[in-house]
């Protein structure tokens, strides 16, 4: 007999190289697809690729003796020779259309009929992960036995390692690594761990290789529910019997009736029981479920109310505009972003980790940046406030957060930015600002400005984002009292006293200039001792003479320019009194970047308190003069 000539892609060489043994039965592949977005899957060597919408299915004959064959969701099809063509446009970049859809794929991959007219199969994770999958034997009356089949419900591409995250999908370690003799590694049990019935490296074979007797047919289905009814015994299923060669047939019929009467009351009698135990356990904790999970009386109310604002959607839109929640942008202590598809506006999804815990959070947010329109504000498209769910729909800013290119160029092939650019983000920050303070009916305090809130689009315009701790202050109120709140290294003095007004912005503007303008991050433990929080060195280099050494040193346009840049130091040295009132307003900072009013001269070259007698908070002291209150407007 001849060898099997297997593909080395193909991971059930141990079983596979056997002797071939081919029967005139083959099988018949029933492939589903119940994602709620289309799937694009491929078939070799038979089959080809097909589109696939959600809810509906591809019903494909193998032929007897298939070995190496594999079917995969991808964003192309291929022939039966494996040359593949894009058929959705998402082939692009490090997903390029490649023989058997590499990079990265689920792969359900079986050989018929290859050994004591048995069929082998599994679910692959070799070549990454990009959708959940199962790959079942199909139950039939009076069918052949049949192991269980491998089940991958978990969706992997949401919860991988940012080392092994590539577009479209999850990075197996081993491919990433090129090794073929790839142990079970910190990543790869992450992998096991969520998937333990698919194989995940070589030498997996043993605990992920599944059986079944050559004949039967199977069923592949991209995002299978977690509790399918598929795995529940079918009622028209007939109990299998085991022949024996002691005793006569008739005394075992009668022997086994006898036993059969027995045993079946007391199965029934403890079957009942079980039934209302589960009942009462399921009862307990429905009820505890739902009273977790319940949102408070009044809560869904409040947004149907607000005037202006954004649209309301739900979690099953959002589910499909963000390809379940597939593409990560980012994440923080409020939970994470994910990138999505709205109708033709690409947007970003903020879904906050806990309801109860950052409640107050969404309503502010909801409720502040809802209703207002501006320029240099990230604009807030929708809202899903659905039981405990709560998530934020924003415009997507395609240059990502201002931290990752002002104090961390470094870290990719991006140059540090130009003199003019930070010049163009520090005055679209200014303006913001203006516009919160000044321009709206209330007064809105931000609280917590620091470069990562300020967000860029692709020509590098900065606005303002994250509203989640802002506040909004009455017109005819000098001062609000709260509790601390924001981030370290940039709160301003008077916290320490727990009065604010928008002069606490102010500073932490100053704060974020003096940032971009160094190229550092204000507080840097990476830096000698002396050297570690940069408002404390200004001081020192400010008395001496020496601002010129603050200067970003990455950048030689930077220092082509060093005098523009420490007339921009001084501006943010008038944003960091310790006095809150005698900085200024962000309407004269604005002027100031316009070059219509210079910086203020007498100004204290003290900017990090160390007593609460100079905070400037007695009274209204704090107070900025509030021009004409105007109604909510639009973009400047």
């Amino acid at each position: 007999m001849a060898a099997v000539s297997i593909s080395p892609a193909f991971h059930l060489l141990p079983l596979l190289l056997l002797f071939l043994l081919v029967t005139n039965e083959g099988a018949t592949l029933n492939i589903t697809n119940q994602c709620s977005y289309t799937v694009w899957p491929a078939a070799v060597p038979v089959g080809g690729g097909m589109q696939l919408d959600p809810g509906k299915w591809w019903t494909l004959d193998v032929p007897a003796g298939t070995a190496g064959g594999r079917v995969w969701r991808t964003g192309c099809i291929f022939d039966a020779n494996g040359n593949g063509s894009c058929q959705t446009g998402d082939c692009g970049g490090e997903l390029v259309c490649a023989r058997n859809g590499q990079p990265p794929n689920t792969v359900a991959e079986f050989a018929l009929g290859q050994f004591n007219n048995t069929d082998v199969f599994n679910i692959s994770l070799v070549l990454g992960f990009n959708v959940p999958m199962e790959f079942l034997p199909v139950p039939t009356h009076g069918g052949p036995d049949c192991s269980k089949g491998p089940r991958c419900v978990a969706d992997i591409t949401s919860q991988c390692p940012s080392n092994l995250k590539v577009p479209g999908g999850c990075n197996n370690a081993c491919t990433r690594n090129r090794s073929n003799s790839c142990k079970p590694t910190t990543y790869l049990r992450f992998f096991k761990q969520l998937c333990p019935d698919a194989y995940s490296y070589p030498k997996d074979y043993s605990s992920s290789t599944f059986t079944c007797p050559t004949g039967t047919n199977y069923q592949v289905v991209f995002c299978p529910p977690i509790n399918p009814s598929s795995l529940l015994p079918s009622p028209s299923a007939s109990i299998p019997t085991r022949k024996t060669s002691i005793g006569s047939p008739s005394d075992i019929g009668i022997s086994f009736r006898a036993g059969l009467s027995v045993m079946s009351k007391f199965l029934l009698a403890r079957t009942i029981l079980g039934c209302i135990f589960y009942l009462i356990y399921a009862y307990i904790h429905f009820v505890l479920r739902k009273r977790r999970h319940q949102v408070p009386e009044g809560r869904e109310e409040e947004f149907g109310n607000l005037k202006g604002t954004p649209m309301r959607l739900t979690f099953q839109q959002l589910d499909i505009a963000t390809e379940q929640f597939r593409e990560k942008l980012g994440e923080g202590g409020f939970g994470s972003v994910f990138e999505g598809q709205l109708g033709d506006e690409r947007i970003a999804v903020k879904c906050l980790d806990h309801a109860g815990h950052g409640e107050k959070e969404f309503l502010a947010e909801v409720h502040t940046i809802g209703s207002i329109h501006h320029i240099n504000l990230v604009r807030l498209i929708g809202f899903c406030a659905e039981k405990s769910r709560r998530l934020l729909v924003y415009e997507y800013m395609a240059k990502g957060s201002l931290d990752r290119w002002i104090y961390c160029w470094h870290d990719s092939n991006a140059p540090p930015l130009d003199w003019r650019t930070r010049c163009k983000i520090i005055a679209n920050v200014a303006k913001g600002l203006s516009y919160l303070h000044e321009e709206c009916t209330k007064r809105i305090v931000h609280l917590d400005i620091k470069p990562q809130n300020i967000l860029l689009d692709e020509n590098f315009n900065a606005k303002i984002s994250d509203f989640g701790l802002c506040k909004l202050i009455d017109r005819d109120t000098s001062e609000v009292v709260t509790r601390m709140r924001g981030t370290p290294g940039y709160l301003a003095p008077e916290w320490l006293t727990s009065q604010i007004t928008e002069k606490a912005d102010v500073y932490s503007f100053g704060v974020v200039v003096m940032e971009i303008i160094s190229g550092r991050k204000n507080l840097d433990t990476s830096q000698p001792e002396e050297s570690i929080h940069l408002i404390t060195l200004l001081e020192e280099k400010v008395k001496s003479d020496q601002l010129a050494d603050l200067v970003d040193k990455q950048s030689d346009d930077m220092q082509v320019n060093k005098q523009e840049v420490i007339r921009m130091m001084r501006m943010a040295m008038w944003c960091l009194q310790i006095d809150c009132k005698k900085r200024p307003k962000m309407s004269e900072v604005v002027k100031v970047l316009e070059g219509t009013i210079n910086t203020e001269n007498n100004i204290d070259y003290k900017f990090v308190a160390t007593t609460t007698v100079n905070f400037g908070v007695a009274g209204d002291a704090c107070s900025s003069a509030p021009p004409l209150a105007s109604d909510v407007s639009g973009p400047r």
